[in-house]
């Protein structure tokens, strides 16, 4: 695997950092200010996240894996989970936090859904020694595996143990060529670009400290997939055009450079420098 950020700096991190960041704050814990658990919290974390991520449902597909198994890798608090089982997927929901897994299993039960939900506990790295193989119609992983020390076992595990030649895999990771990690360099980092794979971890998501974050251009992402799988569809997306300082207080405002920045350039400039690299392959038999 040729990850963007040198692997050196990342693949001897332990994944006991990894999980203890995310226990102590699932990704997206703060999306909204109602008591966390209620119905209300999770209907307002999943308005929030498709509202700043408008490009997830189309990505994701739900409603195609009615009646099909997905395992999703890094479930989070579970808004795409809950939204694979609402469309009526049987779904395996993996995560390395205990955390969100907890919210998971809450959410499933408040929306009835609970009988179409697996929560498992487990480092993807190692999938296989806690998930028996098994073929998946989808394995499904968004904004995950470049967390992870190694991103390539992940995808090992996933092509030796739980696809078929009619699998498909849909993937984000983090893109190396975007708005987001020339604004790292630009400010952050002050420039400082022989550092800038630890400034891009550290600042990658809304809780400073990322232990592991690794970035990918649309070639070294098929360097990640190596032999195992084939990209059927490659795409950028996703700039956060919010001030951070009004978003974390529930107000969407835009710096004065998107705020009249016309819709259709703006899309231009996503699809061109957008944050998230989403890959659809299929396993190559």
């Amino acid at each position: 695997m040729k990850a963007s950020a040198r692997t050196s700096e990342f693949r001897h991190v332990p994944i006991a950092r990894v999980r203890d960041y995310w226990n102590a704050r699932p990704c997206n814990l703060r999306h909204s200010p109602a008591p966390v658990g209620t119905r209300e919290y999770f209907d307002q974390v999943e308005a929030r996240k498709y509202f700043v991520e408008p490009h997830i449902p189309a990505f994701a597909d739900f409603e195609r894996w009615r009646g099909r198994r997905v395992l999703e890798i890094g479930c989070g608090l579970g808004t795409d989970t809950i939204n694979f089982a609402r469309a009526g997927a049987d779904v395996t929901a993996v995560d390395v936090s205990a955390a969100s897994l907890d919210l998971v299993r809450r959410r499933a039960a408040l929306f009835g859904v609970a009988d179409r939900i697996r929560c498992l506990e487990a480092d993807a790295e190692t999938l296989s020694s806690r998930l028996p193989p098994q073929s998946f119609d989808l394995v499904y992983a968004f904004g995950v595996v470049h967390h992870s020390p190694d991103p390539s076992r992940i995808i090992q595990q996933i092509r030796r143990h739980y696809v078929d030649a009619g699998s498909t895999l849909k993937l984000m990771v983090y893109h190396r060529r975007s708005w987001k990690v020339m604004g790292i360099l630009l400010g952050t980092a002050k420039g400082r670009f022989w550092e800038l794979d630890q400034w891009i971890a550290r600042h990658s998501e809304a809780q400073t400290g990322c232990p592991v974050t690794y970035t990918y251009t649309r070639a070294s992402v098929k360097d990640l997939l190596g032999t195992g799988f084939a990209p059927v569809a490659v795409h950028v997306d996703h700039i956060f055009p919010y001030r951070v300082a009004d978003y974390v207080r529930y107000r969407y405002v835009k710096p004065w450079y998107f705020r009249y920045l016309p819709r259709p350039a703006f899309r231009a400039l996503e699809r061109r420098l957008g944050w998230h690299l989403c890959v659809t392959a299929r396993p190559v038999t």
